[in-house]
């Protein structure tokens, strides 16, 4: 059968056996009567006052958004939320939009224009958040975990703090969301070597789907808790990229409404883990690197056999990532050599977080790259994956090692899909 898979801006149409299992999101409708029904989540949050009441008297404001590698519909939330803080006595001028990167590059020109929207972006004094420049940060303490908090000057300094952001199944906080567009969006280096360090991302529960006892969820949130956040305001989307709910107001209480929905509309299931699973990194803005198209093979860990494959397809538009994550590929030999450097306390590398991650993956699957912005038989990712021409000769070569006859599961949307399986994987 014929399928359109995600992948960079135009997808990607491919041939898939008739048997195979599409796995996709609940089709939810798109939130009609969507500026009315922003307002309305800006007037009656969850467990706090309204935005408008929270703004009477603050001096200043800070709205931290996510950046570009998001696809939050930040020119919709945007404007309503400025014109509630101005109507509310704050100055334009004494407001600050922070683009919470993390550790990813700043978005500037165009691309911050397609970020917030043209009336933003020439109107509003915005920010990129930058991790690595110690002066920018405030140190507030450290978490129970040890992890010192370093967090945005800008953001601790504003009378009034917003994040806004998008929940959806996330490779080790579980859910993106909430506090997450704090931690890591806007917080130091310092604070990323411990909250992403090998003892969190090595824990099975930091995975995707998994809130309750999550170690990655639960010291992000001590960091926002940490940081505060006046007001939140949360979106889910369907495999349309529309608006499907809102959960707005209170940190704790809007995400944990949003992830209840978003876990209902994201998931999907196979009766049993399969031998060949094909998934993608969700297209653009998601697969612009190989770093962030990792995201789509963890995602897909819960439905492929141990000793499966999985057939990935990325465009990875801007190569492989970050200087550091491209490096550390560079001089990986092999997942075995990676993870004895991870038991070196002494060792960390920017990025590394994300290698552990693949190589997860790596214990479990083999994986098979069809990108045409990456070579897995390159130099940088010899030794972890291996590169075919087309998803088609993915499921072929697949097939010439666990038979004919071997099941497929394809997910066309990746991560955005939570992957399940009805019974462990062998």
């Amino acid at each position: 059968m014929k399928l359109r898979l995600d992948y960079g801006s135009e997808g990607l149409d491919v041939e898939i056996p008739d048997e195979a299992q599409v796995l996709s999101m609940v089709d939810a409708p798109e939130i009609e009567d969507l500026e009315n029904r922003i307002e309305q989540a800006l007037q009656h949050p969850l467990g706090t006052e309204s935005l408008a009441r929270l703004a009477k008297g603050r001096r200043s404001a800070c709205v931290v958004i996510a950046d570009i590698t998001r696809p939050v519909p930040n020119a919709l939330l945007l404007p309503p939320i400025l014109s509630t803080l101005e109507a509310a006595g704050i100055a334009r001028q004494d407001i600050t939009i922070l683009v919470g990167t993390g550790l990813h590059r700043p978005n500037e020109g165009e691309e911050l224009i397609r970020l917030v929207g043209e009336s933003v972006a020439a109107n509003y004094h915005i920010v990129n958040h930058k991790a690595r420049e110690p002066d920018t940060l405030v140190y507030l303490g450290e978490t129970s975990g040890g992890a010192p908090i370093w967090i945005d000057r800008i953001y601790v300094d504003a009378d009034l703090k917003i994040a806004t952001s998008l929940i959806e199944p996330h490779l080790m906080a579980g859910f993106s969301g909430g506090r997450k567009a704090i931690c890591p969006g806007i917080m130091g280096v310092e604070t990323m070597k411990v909250l992403h360090g090998p003892k969190l991302m090595g824990d099975p529960r930091s995975a995707e789907g998994i809130i309750d006892d999550n170690p990655f969820h639960q010291q992000a949130l001590e960091v926002a808790l940490k940081a505060g956040v006046d007001f939140t305001f949360n979106v889910a989307m369907n495999d349309r990229r529309q608006v499907t709910g809102m959960f707005s107001g209170d940190l704790e209480q809007a995400h944990a409404a949003g992830v209840q929905f978003v876990a209902a509309q994201a998931s999907a299931w196979v009766d049993e883990p399969v031998p060949i699973v094909v998934t993608t990194s969700a297209g653009y803005p998601l697969d612009l690197t190989f770093y962030q198209a990792v995201k789509g093979l963890t995602a897909v860990l819960p439905i492929v056999q141990q000793g499966g494959t999985i057939v990935l397809a990325a465009r990875c538009e801007e190569g492989l990532g970050g200087p550091e994550f491209t490096q550390l590929l560079a001089d990986t030999q092999s997942p075995e050599a990676f993870e004895a450097k991870l038991r070196d306390p002494d060792f960390f590398v920017v990025d590394q977080w994300q290698l552990q991650e693949l190589c997860k993956v790596l214990r479990k699957a083999r994986v098979v790259l069809c990108s045409n912005g990456v070579d897995g038989d390159g130099p940088h990712l010899r030794g972890l994956v291996t590169s075919v021409s087309s998803v088609e000769a993915g499921i072929e070569q697949a097939r010439l090692q666990h038979g004919a006859d071997a099941a497929v599961a394809v997910i066309p949307r990746g991560p955005y899909v939570l992957a399940r399986s009805r019974t462990a994987s062998a």
